[in-house]
């Protein structure tokens, strides 16, 4: 199955849901109707429990250029507006990083401001060699957006965050194959994984004591699930257990164009 609406594209590869940002014409850059194209690929990924896994990729040689210059000066005198507009794009920059199923950020060429924050709410990011990410907002005059100061932070540390907001330092990615690893993950025990997601997502904001709780109540659901079933059932038997997402990750990036 395929769906074009000429701004987000999205296509279905058996249980991965593809979605494509697909205009070149403007770097891909988050206008209006890109925001709207996310928001309604998101909440299919949502609905849909046949979709495993989600992979985010652009058409052109760069991944997304930021928020919508014409839009943000549309908007810039009228604080209200401003308001509405960021508090907008939570329905689809919430959803994508709360989504319950593996997301794959595939990036080739720039990842510029908004773009870059897109980019980091994948849980996994992979990066061809032209991919160039960059923290542009203060150049601009504005706040870090696209939940980059909830993101950012927790993937590089507090120190390098802010070293990379305030020097707009420019971070290389090394190459891999995206496809194939939203591929891998959709084929690895994914539920399991959605609910890890959902509980990590807590980590900084709750005690160990609530954490503990967390893993009990999470584990309740795991091993009462079939994927649980059929691996320990493999495992007593003494045979091959069906591979994990992190065995099938370590298979993709030994194929041809991956890390070895």
């Amino acid at each position: 199955m395929s769906e074009d609406t000429s701004i987000v594209e999205t296509e279905r590869a058996e249980s991965v849901l593809i979605i494509r940002l697909a205009s070149e014409k403007t770097r891909n850059s988050l206008s209006n109707p890109m925001r709207d194209g996310l928001s309604a690929a998101f909440g299919e990924a949502i609905r849909d429990r046949s979709i495993r896994a989600i992979c985010l990729m652009a058409k052109g040689p760069n991944f997304c250029a930021g928020g919508d210059l014409n839009a943000l000066n549309a908007v810039r005198k009228d604080p209200f507006a401003v308001h509405r507009r960021f508090r907008d794009m939570g329905q689809w920059l919430l959803p994508m990083l709360r989504i319950e199923k593996p997301v794959v950020a595939a990036v080739r060429g720039f990842a510029v401001g908004g773009g870059f924050g897109l980019a980091l709410l994948g849980d996994m990011v992979i990066a061809s060699d032209t991919a160039k990410f960059r923290a542009s907002w203060l150049r601009l005059g504005i706040l870090p957006d696209a939940l980059a100061l909830y993101t950012l932070p927790r993937l590089v540390g507090l120190a390098k965050a802010k070293r990379l907001f305030i020097a707009e330092e420019t971070l290389d990615a090394e190459e891999a194959r995206a496809l194939d690893l939203a591929a891998s993950l959709a084929e690895g025990p994914a539920e399991v994984w959605g609910l890890t997601k959902l509980i990590l997502a807590r980590t900084f904001e709750n005690s160990i004591d609530d954490m503990f709780l967390f893993e009990g109540l999470g584990q309740v659901v795991a091993m009462g699930g079939p994927e649980f079933e059929a691996r320990l059932g493999a495992m007593q038997r003494k045979e091959d257990l069906p591979p994990s997402a992190g065995d099938l990750l370590r298979a993709a990036q030994k194929k041809p164009g991956g890390k070895a």
